[in-house]
């Protein structure tokens, strides 16, 4: 469901219009869903584009 919300965010729509669309979810589990993205995304090691 993470990468459904980040989907989601990346094609513009906004948090309140991604829990609409799918109702079981709230505002807190998309917060935590993003947190997490970004948790992940620090413990990727960044190489430099060449």
């Amino acid at each position: 469901m993470i990468s459904v919300i980040l989907d989601n965010l990346a094609e513009g729509l906004t948090i309140e219009e991604i829990v609409e669309e799918y109702q079981p979810l709230t505002l807190e589990n998309v917060r935590v869903a993003i947190a997490y993205a970004a948790a992940l995304a620090r413990e990727e090691e960044l190489l430099p584009l060449q």
